[in-house]
């Protein structure tokens, strides 16, 4: 199965030459580490840059430059600083062509809780909120198993939803999958993980193809 930089390595295929992306605190910022070169993608983070490269190398860091996570980031060549006014209205402007989030239940609906647990500390909704309501596409980047061993891909949510029906494609651990018609469609497992691993890791209604090809990373 993947690891995190796994998880983000194969995000980072969905990825498309011009596009305007945020990447959500979590497994998601390190999609920034794992794209081709010569891909042009232009990284967003609602605290207020456009232009935001991977991580530093330890040693280099500018405490000044984090993302909205607060870690600290590179910016490439070119990028622009604003307000977090004008990041919203980019966001809610539909100008971010994919976004890609991390979650703590994704249901067969394609509906994600990703931002409050009930009598625990967490940091909030942040700007998740807008991007659920206003991204063209959403990916979302998670294990497939709580650390109990109980699946988060749900039939419905038990937690607080962050949005209905929004979410298109998971890529976890163990796989990739699209929601579709109330169902999980298996679309590829990680290298290793066979179909059956999948099926029993997975609580909501999974739809499974002839052939299910093992990932490419």
């Amino acid at each position: 199965m993947l690891d995190k930089n796994g998880i983000a390595r194969r995000i980072a295929q969905e990825v498309q030459n011009g596009q305007y992306v945020n990447l959500g605190i979590g497994i998601p910022t390190l999609v920034a580490n794992h794209i081709p070169e010569g891909l042009d993608v232009e990284f967003q983070s609602e605290n207020g840059i456009l232009g935001m490269g991977p991580f530093p190398i330890e040693g280099t860091e500018d405490a000044d430059l984090i993302n909205a996570g607060k870690q600290t980031i590179t910016a490439l060549p070119g990028a622009v600083f604003f307000d977090s006014a004008m990041s919203f209205a980019m966001i809610r402007g539909q100008h971010v062509q994919l976004t890609v989030l991390g979650a703590m239940e994704v249901s067969a609906n394609g509906d994600i809780a990703n931002w409050k647990i009930p009598g625990k500390m967490v940091k909030g909704m942040g700007g998740a909120m807008d991007l659920v309501a206003s991204a063209e596409n959403i990916v979302v980047a998670m294990m497939h198993t709580n650390r109990a061993g109980a699946s988060k891909l749900l039939p419905t949510c038990s937690l607080p939803l962050t949005g209905v029906g929004c979410v298109k494609r998971v890529v976890t651990n163990l796989a990739v999958l699209d929601i579709k018609d109330g169902a999980f469609h298996l679309v590829e497992r990680a290298p290793g993980v066979t179909v059956e691993e999948i099926v029993n890791a997975t609580a909501g209604a999974l739809i499974l193809p002839d052939l299910v090809p093992e990932m490419s990373l």
